[in-house]
């Protein structure tokens, strides 16, 4: 039962995006409030044209390139997430608590989209002095951890730099064994840009984001017109 139950859930998963697109594009009418999308806001100087009015163009935040490796000891940057949606937390392998919480989420979503390959998982130490990539292999491999689910690693400036000014969270060592960081799930679409947040530790969190990687595919199928998974 619990292998039919798993196979009718993965099912409905990768139904449902063709469903949402078919609504988004019936009769010529978007259906479906897309998702916000976060940070800091420009306007540029091209424009286009909505009901004959000229509207300026909006220039979103988007994540920079930063250079990093996973558990595998395998380079890692922005390009290794070309033309995918991905969700990105922050942790530390020694971390008591909230960081299993949080990843043990990350674990069953990891799951849920195994077979789409358009969506992957990236968890990031705040401790990479300790957490190097062997050390990551060894705790990614408590979890069982899905091929679409990679453990990253790197110097400081990268991390931090990347939470700070990329993510827009807060990740900080303030003592040998005190760090401050987002418990946040983050939500990044194709072209690089925050679409959500969402609590680790809250399981309506957790829902509300695979439903929106869910409405966040069906944008991609719609910009694209073509399917992405």
């Amino acid at each position: 039962m619990k292998l039919v139950k798993k196979i009718l859930i993965l099912a409905l998963i990768l139904a449902l995006p063709g469903f949402l697109y078919y609504l988004l594009t019936s009769e010529g009418k978007n259906r479906y409030k897309p998702l916000p999308v976060f940070g800091p806001k420009l306007l540029a100087k091209t424009t286009h044209r909505v009901k004959g009015k000229d509207i300026p163009d909006t220039i979103y935040h988007t994540l920079e390139d930063f250079n990093l490796k996973d558990q595998q000891g395998k380079a890692v940057s922005l390009k290794t997430f070309d033309q995918k949606i991905f969700i990105v937390n922050f942790f530390y392998t020694h971390c008591p608590t909230l960081c299993k919480q949080a990843n043990d989420n990350m674990d069953s979503l990891a799951v849920l989209w195994a077979k789409n390959k358009m969506v992957r998982f990236a968890s990031i130490t705040v401790d990479p002095s300790r957490d190097s990539a062997d050390t990551l292999n060894s705790y990614a491999k408590r979890f069982k951890a899905a091929p679409n689910w990679l453990f990253l690693t790197g110097d400081t400036t990268n991390i931090y730099t990347l939470a700070r000014k990329g993510l827009l969270v807060d990740a900080l060592q303030t003592g040998k064994d005190d760090f401050i960081y987002s418990n946040k799930l983050i939500l990044i679409d194709s072209q690089k840009r925050i679409r959500g947040y969402y609590s680790g530790t809250l399981i309506d969190d957790i829902t509300r984001l695979n439903d929106e990687i869910k409405v966040l595919i069906t944008e991609e199928l719609r910009r694209n017109d073509k399917p992405l998974y």
